[in-house]
């Protein structure tokens, strides 16, 4: 029996959990990368607060603020037992609007202060710009050096020709890569620089992969909950403060974004009661799924690791994220034609850094609520333009 059908029962009793999926029968939503579909469980939790608790955090001293802040309170420790962070004492968590402002704070707040002349970065290119750009924003700022981290032939970061000296103040890494859908092995990374600080970009890995902060010896964990089941507008700084000064946001911390941090809490919730590992189990065989039919038609080229396309690969398989092209038709014109057949798929250049593809793709991104006979679809509908 194959995963899929090990799962069937438990998946279908998921999947009838989000409005919009149950709402659009004939729309296969293929583009969670972007941003996730809502279960009603998150939806029914920022309506009760907005309906019985309304009020700003750390601010009042009446009840409705008193419960607010204490949701807010409660919404961090969750997250840390969401990561298993091995010492929660330790850690600092700060709840932004998403990863791009998250990785931005992390670079202006705790790292530019800490830079001098003849300090380095460590960033990857090929990845998404969110965790490129502020990188690069703040070396300008403080007038140090940016170095690129080395891809290897299979879009992996090739650890083994990328140096680490004695002045590489921090590495900004990235968990799952949003465009090849591979863990891209930050462990290497950490055996190579065991006293630098690492920043991971989780925005592709939380919520649709376990994370274990016990394990991952990493110093910040920066993603955005609209990607995890939460609303839009939220995400979160995680931490570790174990290399170099403790991490706090600088400046005045303004209103903090209540409805979403309920709805992140809500989802952190949802997912662990549905198990991550299954969720995990279920996007890999879809992918899989996916890139095995898509192996068989000449006209397209699957993005990524050549030597991942299948259920008994021997390296990391990809997580839900399929990208790739057709050889004669453009991504943007595919991206139309498979819409109009109710198949929503991503098809640009997917924000990739400047080392990244030069080339725009179809993205194909999954999560618990998509199905086989989805995946079936769309392979049927890319099979009479395999030509």
């Amino acid at each position: 029996m194959t995963v899929l059908d090990d799962l069937a029962g438990w998946q279908r009793d998921l999947r009838v959990q989000f409005p919009m999926i149950v709402d659009h029968p004939d729309v296969a939503y293929l583009d969670s990368a972007a941003t996730s579909q809502k279960p009603q469980a998150v939806l029914d939790a920022v309506i009760t607060y907005l309906t019985t608790g309304n009020a700003n955090a750390s601010r009042g001293a009446y009840p409705w603020a008193n419960h607010t802040t204490a949701a807010v309170e409660r919404a961090a420790g969750r997250l840390r037992r969401f990561l298993r962070d091995p010492g929660p004492e330790r850690s600092t968590v700060q709840f932004v609007s998403g990863a791009t402002e998250g990785l931005r704070a992390v670079a202006r707040d705790w790292l530019v202060p800490r830079l001098r002349p003849g300090d380095e970065i460590l960033v990857p290119f090929a990845d998404h710009n969110a965790n490129t750009l502020p990188w690069v924003e703040a070396a300008e700022l403080a007038g140090v050096a940016v170095r690129a981290i080395p891809y290897d032939s299979a879009h992996d970061y090739d650890h083994r020709r990328l140096t680490v000296g004695p002045r590489t103040r921090l590495i900004a890494a990235t968990h799952v890569h949003h465009v090849y859908g591979g863990d891209m092995n930050v462990q290497r990374l950490r055996a190579l620089a065991p006293d630098v600080p690492i920043c991971l970009d989780a925005a592709q890995s939380f919520g649709h992969i376990p994370i274990d902060l016990s394990t991952l010896d990493v110093d910040f964990v920066v993603f955005s909950g609209h990607k995890a089941m939460a609303l839009p507008g939220t995400g979160a700084v995680w931490a570790r403060n174990a290399r170099g000064p403790a991490y706090h946001p600088a400046g005045w911390i303004g209103s903090p974004n209540t409805s979403g941090i309920i709805s992140l809490a809500a989802a952190m919730r949802w997912l662990d009661e549905a198990g991550l590992d299954r969720i995990a189990d279920w996007n890999r065989a879809l992918g899989v799924r996916l890139t095995e039919g898509l192996s068989k038609m000449p006209a397209y080229e699957i993005l990524g690791c050549p030597r991942s396309l299948t259920a008994d690969s021997a390296v990391q398989q990809r997580h839900g994220i399929v990208a790739f092209r057709h050889h004669a038709i453009g991504s943007n014109d595919l991206g139309f034609i498979l819409a109009a057949d109710g198949l929503l798929v991503r098809a640009d250049d997917h924000c990739q850094g400047a080392q990244g593809e030069k080339t725009a793709s179809v993205r194909v991104s999954v999560h618990v609520y998509n199905t086989p006979a989805e995946i079936d679809r769309l392979l049927e509908v890319l099979a009479t333009l395999d030509h």
